[in-house]
Parts: structure tokens; sequence; C-alpha cells
């Protein structure tokens, strides 16, 4: 028997990899009804996870592009810059509220209601922004609205993958939980590809018809996205395992307060832990296009498909690193990626310094291959199996969103203050990158392992 934080958590044999829905080598007897609802809930969770991280990666690739011009037009280039990623970053300001108010929702009423909701939030914000009048149409009134929007996104974003990862690692044998809890990350990789991936086609247009509308499509297309999303999501049962806490009431009364109190060191390795991954993600992923484009004066169009390329082997490669944390653990997976992202940082910068194509998509796959996705695809088990089932969404949404305030959402703003305030130079930058890495590092070095873990509440 294993005990985290205080609470009863039984280790089960690690068994083999094996494909969504197929019956676990733990004493599991399903019956047909039951596997038919396992696959429908990992397929709602990837496509819903990619629909809703589309719409909230598409803004922070169109602030590296569009906004700072056509919303932020009265300013200096590089503060316009500065100002629309300081509008992206808000949206990570209120991630922590609706991560908060959904983690509860989630606890107390059951996971499927929430992912519901976020993602018609999320939907309509962006479709709302597509067709938002510009700084030369309305004045002030333009970046006042682009930002209140992006409010709205973050706060649906606040709970979407802690949801998806709470339901899919529910849903799964616990010998398989690292390699099904990783498909909501395919769901967020796939998302980074399309947003990657559609605006890449719209640059191809002359660049007058693509400042002037081009833009939108992307944004307006997440309308088709929305009403296929919430089609899917509609016809998922709730989590097996949230069901047997109600019919047992052992619901949490007050679930966040509950973390606080029992989970207080789970919650705080967590939050540690996002401090390499979430800078990961939005330096290689959001940061560096801005970088690519305003600072070497490289096409564009090199740094998008350098990420849809990143992305793409990411989003294929997520179920291989779930399923290899099966089989060795969470951690030496997780620490894989903190060394990656360290020790690859000035790599990374020397690539893009030659300004040569496959140099730059070279840099963008290693860092974002093997250095982001190692520690994003074992995340999910990993935060699911450092808190017990009735404060799970709680717990995950509340270390996710705390950390993503002083980590993905102000590692753009860092990095662009850092290269402006040090002229040009990318040295700081390697520092910062580097001592995010340090601090996850100590995080999972104080961890527990928590391979097959399975809580008194799951029996």
């Amino acid at each position: 028997m294993n005990t985290i934080a205080g609470t009863r958590a039984h280790p089960v044999n690690p068994g083999h990899a094996q494909a969504p829905g197929q019956a676990s080598t733990s004493a599991e007897n399903l019956s047909a009804a039951e596997i038919r609802q396992r696959k429908m809930a990992l397929r709602s969770s990837v496509i819903g996870t990619a629909l809703e991280w589309y719409d909230f990666f598409l803004y922070g690739t169109a602030a590296a592009i569009v906004f700072n011009v056509l919303f932020f037009t009265k300013l200096d280039p590089m503060i316009g810059t500065l100002a629309a990623f300081g509008s992206y970053a808000l949206g990570f300001v209120v991630r922590p509220l609706g991560g908060f108010v959904f983690g509860h929702i989630g606890d107390k009423i059951g996971r499927k209601n929430v992912l519901v909701v976020t993602l018609m939030m999320m939907g309509l914000s962006t479709t709302l922004i597509g067709i938002l009048p510009t700084y030369a149409s309305i004045g002030i009134a333009a970046p006042i609205l682009l930002t209140l929007l992006r409010l709205v996104q973050g706060f649906a974003a606040g709970a979407e993958f802690g949801g998806a990862v709470t339901m899919s690692a529910e849903y799964a044998p616990p010998d398989k939980r690292g390699y099904y809890a990783s498909w909501p990350g395919v769901g967020v990789a796939l998302g980074v590809v399309l947003s990657a991936g559609a605006f890449a086609l719209v640059r191809m247009m002359p660049e007058a018809d693509f400042m002037s509308y081009g833009w939108r499509i992307p944004f307006l297309l997440s309308a088709v996205g929305l009403a296929v999303g919430i089609y899917i999501r509609l016809f998922v049962q709730e989590s097996p395992t949230f069901e047997k806490m109600k019919q047992r009431k052992a619901v949490a009364k007050a679930p966040i307060k509950a973390v606080w109190q029992e989970q207080k060191r789970s919650l705080l390795i967590a939050i540690g832990a996002r401090f390499s991954e979430n800078t990961a993600g939005y330096i290689f992923q959001v940061w560096a296009l801005s970088y690519l484009t305003a600072q070497l004066k490289v096409e564009a169009s090199v740094g998008l498909m350098a990420v849809l390329i990143g992305a793409g082997i990411g989003a294929l490669l997520n179920p291989f690193w779930g399923a290899l944390s099966d089989r060795v653990g969470r951690r030496p997976v997780y620490i894989l990626g903190i060394l990656v992202m360290i020790l690859g940082a000035f790599p990374f910068f020397w690539m893009l310094e030659t300004r040569e194509t496959p140099m730059i998509i070279g840099a963008f796959v290693m860092m974002i291959v093997f250095g982001l996705y190692p520690m994003f695809s074992v995340q999910a088990a990993f935060f699911a199996e450092l808190f017990p089932p009735r404060m799970r969404m709680s717990g995950i949404c509340c270390a996710r969103e705390l950390s993503s305030v002083i980590t993905g959402g102000m590692a753009p703003v860092i990095a662009t203050g850092l290269l402006a305030y040090y002229g040009g130079s990318y040295y700081p930058i390697i520092g910062y990158i580097m001592f995010m890495g340090g601090v996850a590092l100590v995080a999972l070095l104080v961890a527990p392992e928590t391979r097959g873990i399975v809580y008194d509440e799951e029996q």
C-alpha cells in the first residue's frame, strides 16, 4: 500500500500498453456497452480538446503576426508586440478562476457538464474575434473588446484540459493510465497543428488580403468545430469513478478546500512540475514565431511550418510517452523532457540564428517533440494520480492554472521584455528557460512515483 499526502492508494502491476477500449490485463469485466463508452469518452476527449485548444492557441499565433498591427496600431512595433502578448497573457490570469469554479463543479456535479460548457464558451468567443472590427474601424474599443473575448477564452480554458484528463484517467484501467490519459494531450497537439496549419494556409494569400480579411477565416472556422464538439460530448456518459462516488455519497463538499488542507504537498509538486512544461509550450510554440519574424526577419510561414511539423510529430508520439511511463514510471519520462529543455535551450537559438529553413525546423522538432511532449504526455496521468478522485478535478485544475499565470501566460511577455531590455540578445532568455526547468526538476526529484496507484474511492 502507498500513501500520498495521507490518502490510501494501492499499486497495481503495470502491463503493456494497449489500444483504447481493449480489456485490461487488470481484473476488469467490461460489457460491450462499457467498452463502447470507454472508446467514446476517449474520442470525445481528443476531439473536444483539439477544438478548444485550436481556439486558445489561435489567439497566440495571431498575437505574434496580426493583433500587434491591427489592434495595437498606434504603438511602436516592439511595444505593440508586447501589448498584443499582454492581452494574450490576460487569458492566463483568469484561467485560475475558471479552474476553481469549474473544478469545483466537476467534483461536485460531474465532469461531463463542465466539458460541454467550457467548449461552448471557447468556441463562441473565438468566433466573435473573427468578426471583431479593428482599431482602424472603432478605435480604442477594438483592443478592449479583443481583450474581453480573450478573458472569456481564458476562463473556459481553466478547466478544459483538467476535465478531459480527469475523464480519460477515470475511464482507464489503472495499469494503462499513462497511455489512456495521454490522449487528451494528442488533442492539444492537434489543436496546435490545426491553428498553425490554418494560419499557414491563409498566409499564402496576398499580404493585403490576409491583413484585410484572411486572418479572420481561422477564427470563423471555430463555429464549425464548436458544433461538432458539442454533438460528440453530449453522447458521452459521466465518468464511472464519479458515478461510484455519487452512489457511495463520497462526493466532497468543498473539494478546493480539501485540496489545500489534505493535498498541499501534491499541489505544490504539480505546480512546480508545470514550470518547465508550460514555459516550453509557449516559448517554443508561440513566442518563437514572433522572434523569427520580428527579430530575425524570417518569413512567418517558415516558423508556422516548423511548429506544424513539431506539433504533428509530438501528437503522434504522445501516446508512446504515456505508454512508456506505464512501464518505467512517470518521473523518469518527465525528467527526460526537463533535461532536453534545459540542455537544448542554447542549441535551439543557435539553430534559429542560422536563418536556414532546415535548421529552424530541426530546432523546433528537437524542443517540441523531445522536450515538451515527454513532460506534457506524462503530466496527465501523473497529476490524476497525485489527487484522489473526490478532489481530482479541482486538484488538477488548480495546479495547472495557478502555474499557468506565472509560466505559460507570462512566458511570451517575459521573453519579449528580456529581448528588448538586453538589446536583442537571446542569452537572458536561455537563462530564463533553464531556471524554469530547474524549478521543475526539483519538484520531480521530491515527488513520489505514482504509476499504477488506485485510491480507495476507485475500488
